[in-house]
């Protein structure tokens, strides 16, 4: 503690006890180096407690500032106010600025020659300045992991557990500068393949039920606390001292970290302006345990609107990606880790998913950002009736689903159905180098045809931003609405209106053509949609041809 409000005792209690931590500092370092042995060390910390507005005028008419909190206000009017001026003047004098400058304000010689020189600056020190040491990761070629799909809409994997092996084989081939950051969840979260290179890190106490972990170790390589802005911060820090990583969470929590977000994009975007500032690793955030698949924690652990708090960020360092399967993921990711001075974040499910796209696919779609699946639609060649659109991976499978009940039921109806994975595709080419002109947008979604759009999270994001299109009336999104309770994750969707009867029948609704003539096809639906919900609140899970579907054509 160093305490006070004389100066000069001040000065010399906090110079002291300043070298005081730093011995204390070299000397643990010293110990852990020397015998190699891992231990918890208590780190000092200094708390100064001092006078608010220290030094500060004592009173100023009549009212106290330095102690004070009108201190941390604006006291002193000099605009237009000539005593205060004159106070100001007093204040400023009291630190002796003619033996600091001469005559033309410049530093004196003396106290120039106090700056540190070369790498000694804190703009050309590596350890402030982490990009001058990075190196780039040595990649595993991610087509390794690839899932094989031979029939789109017909083969289950996991998505996170296909990331998983992925991210073993970069941590295997990056001992020394990639670690995965998590809130005490890399199993749960289903990337339990990187324990078998990387163990968690635990410098605590052993007891002996620790034996079963497994997957402990002084030097791992995966960092685990059930903190979200500690682990958030941990991989700050990390990559600001030019190394890799990747951060996992829970959807509905990492919202905890919101304002750390905010503020190392902010200060990515000011990086871009400087000239000296070298380029760090991007900040990689997976979020996965998504709302639609909530079916047992229920409406406490729905809430995907992170994305809309990533949307505000700078268009020079916001990235949003929502892969929907697992190769798509895997392109996703190997992108994002070869990146700089981004903030990357990646939506994926860790439950399994049917697959739609094998590799060769899976690049172009992600490469492009979104576009049509030709074999999902029948309009090649002739205008479709309605677009259907999605964007996220249970929302896909949905309007999936969707498109083959219009299929089924309107035989002649025209589809044509895309699908998003980089989000800011969306945007205005104008406002985002990743966005489409209109033209391109147009090509896409057609200048006049209802679209139906089926989004992962709040359904007025997608509406936020293609507001400027030329066809944005035209676009109709589905999205989570709050509405939500332990519930099937069919049951979830129709709550939230992104079932896929629901969409169908939005469809049918938006087609003048059948908006008599598709009477029938929209009552089946109903009675189907009523089915579910009657069988899923009976038996507490999803009839098993909704729950088992697949692709059909």
């Amino acid at each position: 503690f160093v305490e006070g409000s004389d100066r000069p005792s001040m000065h010399q209690a906090m110079a002291a006890t300043l070298e005081h931590c730093v011995l204390e500092n070299r000397k643990t370092q010293q110990e852990a180096r020397s015998n190699g042995k891992a231990f918890r060390p208590r780190w000092p910390m200094i708390i100064l407690r001092s006078p608010k507005g220290w030094t500060a005028p004592r009173q100023v008419d009549g009212h106290y500032l330095e102690g004070f909190w009108r201190a941390h206000q604006v006291p002193l009017e000099i605009g237009d106010n000539e005593h205060h001026l004159r106070i100001v003047e007093e204040w400023m004098h009291r630190y002796g600025p003619e033996k600091l400058f001469d005559e033309a304000g410049r530093f004196i010689p003396e106290l120039k020659a106090l700056a540190p020189k070369g790498t000694r600056r804190m703009s050309a020190n590596p350890i402030a300045n982490g990009g001058l040491v990075r190196k780039p990761l040595d990649m595993p070629d991610f087509r390794d992991a690839a899932v094989d799909v031979k029939k789109p809409g017909a083969t289950l994997a996991g998505n996170v557990p296909t990331l998983g092996d992925f991210l073993r084989e970069v941590m295997r081939q990056n001992m020394h500068n990639f670690r995965v950051f998590g809130p005490d969840e890399t199993q749960s979260n289903q990337l339990q393949a990187l324990y078998e290179v990387g163990k968690k890190v635990w410098l605590g106490e052993y007891f002996p039920e620790d034996a079963d972990g497994g997957n402990l170790c002084p030097d791992g390589r995966v960092m685990e606390m059930l903190s979200e802005h500690t682990v958030e911060g941990w991989l700050e820090g990390y990559i600001l001292s030019g190394r890799h990583g990747l951060i996992n969470s829970y959807e509905p929590f990492i919202h905890v970290v919101d304002s750390m977000y905010n503020q190392h994009a902010k200060w990515l975007e000011k990086c871009n302006e400087l000239h000296w500032r070298a380029p760090i690793s991007s900040l990689n955030l997976l979020i996965t345990a998504l709302v639609w698949r909530q079916d047992h924690n229920g409406f406490t652990h729905q809430d995907p609107g992170f994305l809309d708090v990533i949307a505000n960020k700078s268009p020079a360092v916001a990235r949003i990606y929502l892969p929907p399967d697992a190769n798509t993921l895997l392109s996703v990711a190997d992108h994002c880790l070869r990146s700089v001075n981004y903030v990357n974040v990646i939506v994926a499910d860790k439950k399994v998913h049917l697959q739609y796209l094998g590799m060769d696919a899976a690049i172009a779609h992600c490469k492009k950002g979104l576009g049509i699946w030709d074999w999902a639609g029948n309009d090649r060649g002739v205008e479709p009736d309605v677009v259907m659109a999605s964007c996220g991976d249970v929302p896909t499978m949905e309007s999936l689903a969707a498109t083959a009940l219009l299929r089924e039921h309107l035989p002649d109806v025209k589809t044509r159905f895309v699908n998003v994975v980089d989000l800011f595709k969306l945007v205005p080419n104008t406002e985002h180098s990743h966005g489409l002109t209109d033209r391109e947008f147009e090509a896409i979604f057609t200048p006049d045809k209802p679209v139906v759009f089926n989004f992962h999270s709040y359904p007025w994001l997608i509406h936020r931003l293609t507001y400027r299109r030329p066809g944005q009336h035209n676009i109709h999104v589905r999205g989570y609405k709050e509405q939500g309770n332990i519930n099937t994750p069919l049951e979830l969707a129709i709550r939230n209106q992104t079932d896929r009867f629901s969409l169908a029948i939005d469809a049918i609704d938006r087609m003048p053509r059948f908006r008599v003539t598709g009477a029938a096809a929209r009552e089946a639906l109903l009675n189907q949609q009523i089915a579910c919900q009657q069988y899923a609140y009976q038996f507490g899970i999803d009839r098993p041809e909704e729950a088992n579907w697949e692709w059909p054509y």
